[in-house]
This record gives C-alpha cells, sequence and structure tokens, in this order.
C-alpha cells in the first residue's frame, strides 16, 4: 500500500547528526546505521518508481551516492547531508523529469521539469513561447496546477537571448534557462504516512505541463514530428 511507504524519524536524525559530524571518522563509526537507513530509503524511491509507472512511462530510476565529489569544490564535507533520486521519462517522446529530495529540518522538496535543457531544446522552447505563449500560460495559471506546484523557479538571464527582442510579452518566459517547479515539504510532513501519496499526486499534477512541452520537443514550428 502506498500509504505503508513512510520516511521513518530515523532517516532525519541520522542526518542532522550527519550534518554536525561531516567527517570520514564519524561516518565510519556510524556505517551501520546509515547502510539499515539507505536500505530502506531506496525501497521507498524503488516503491515510488513502480507506482509512477502506473500513470506515466518512467523507464530509469537514479539514486544518488552520498559520497561528495569535492575536487573542484572548496567544500570539503565527504558527505550529502540528504538523499535524492531522480525519475526519468522514456524519450525521445517524453521530456522533462522528476526527483525527490529529502533533507531534514524543512529542507525536503520534489522538483519537476527541465533543470539542463540542451542548447537545442532551450531554443525551441523560447521559439515555441515567441510564437505562442499562450497555451502554456494557461496551463501554468491553472489554479488547481498553481496551488500544487506554484510558478517557474530556476535561473534565468537578466535580459533577452541573443536573438529575441527584450520588449516581447513572453519575453518573462523567454529568458528562462531552466523551467522547474518545486515543491517543499516540511519534516513533520515528511514522516507522515500520506507523504509518497502527496507526491505522487503531485507528480501527476504536472502532466498537462510535461505533455505540453513534449509535444513542443518533439515538433518544429510548423507541427512536424522530429522523432
Amino acid at each position: 500500500m502506498m500509504a505503508d511507504l513512510k520516511v521513518s524519524q530515523e532517516f532525519l536524525d541520522f542526518f542532522k547528526k550527519l550534518e554536525k559530524n561531516n567527517d570520514r571518522d564519524w561516518f565510519s563509526e556510524h556505517k551501520t546505521e546509515f547502510k539499515k537507513i539507505e536500505t530502506q530509503t531506496k525501497n521507498i524511491y524503488k516503491s515510488l518508481f513502480e507506482i509512477m509507472k502506473l500513470h506515466d512511462d518512467v523507464d530509469e530510476l537514479k539514486m544518488f551516492r552520498i559520497y561528495r565529489d569535492v575536487r573542484f569544490s572548496k567544500d570539503k564535507s565527504p558527505y550529502k547531508t540528504h538523499f535524492g533520486g531522480a525519475f526519468h521519462r522514456k524519450k525521445p517522446k517524453l521530456r522533462g523529469g522528476y526527483y525527490l529530495h529529502l533533507q531534514p529540518n524543512d529542507e525536503s522538496f520534489i522538483a519537476a521539469g527541465f533543470w539542463d535543457p540542451s542548447k537545442e531544446d532551450l531554443l525551441r522552447i523560447r521559439k515555441e513561447f515567441e510564437l505562442d505563449a499562450k497555451e502554456i500560460r494557461d496551463i501554468i495559471s491553472n489554479k488547481s496546477f498553481k496551488s500544487i506546484w506554484g510558478d517557474f523557479v530556476g535561473d534565468e538571464l537578466k535580459t533577452a537571448p541573443k536573438g529575441f527582442d527584450k520588449d516581447h510579452p513572453a519575453i518573462d518566459l523567454i529568458r528562462k534557462k531552466q523551467y522547474i517547479f518545486t515543491k517543499k515539504y516540511t519534516d513533520k510532513e515528511v514522516i507522515e504516512n500520506g507523504f509518497i501519496v502527496d507526491v505522487n499526486n503531485s507528480f501527476k499534477a504536472i502532466r498537462p505541463y510535461f505533455d505540453y512541452m513534449s509535444e513542443v520537443l518533439t515538433t518544429d514550428l510548423n507541427g512536424v514530428s522530429v522523432i
């Protein structure tokens, strides 16, 4: 049962302690505790992945390791203080992706959208919005959609991209470099029985956006398929 999928208090407690003791000696001493929590949490992600297959064609779950790549970072802390996993939709027909991030101190969230579009995809999206932004605005301003996902977040240019009019009525959409939505959760919400149900329902609610963007990214400006 989906309602039985529950993030444990032990998960939050462990990562709170890791935040204060982010070194190899402490982690080594608590490795057994971590492996138990890791197994439990991975099972939640895997179960959610199977549930999502009932309403979307997701074909890959990527769970990220706890070890940080510190080679090019000033922060040399060896471990991440969160757990993350990405759910990929089946390309090339379906576009967009989902992400679940679990972190104590009310830092957990889910995300959906396009956080690293290719140069070609980004140009195609911008060209679509330049041509006609009514459909995307109707989708993201829908009351039910907005109550769950709010507004776009992510990086954007301060002005118009090269080749676009800075006074275009859709410049607020065109200048974005990412097209992401996020939804935050408190620690209290994360450990409630209905948390994964809410995550799954929220992912379901993003579909009108994904369906629209998938159509854009698999056709040219004349609506002819490119796949």
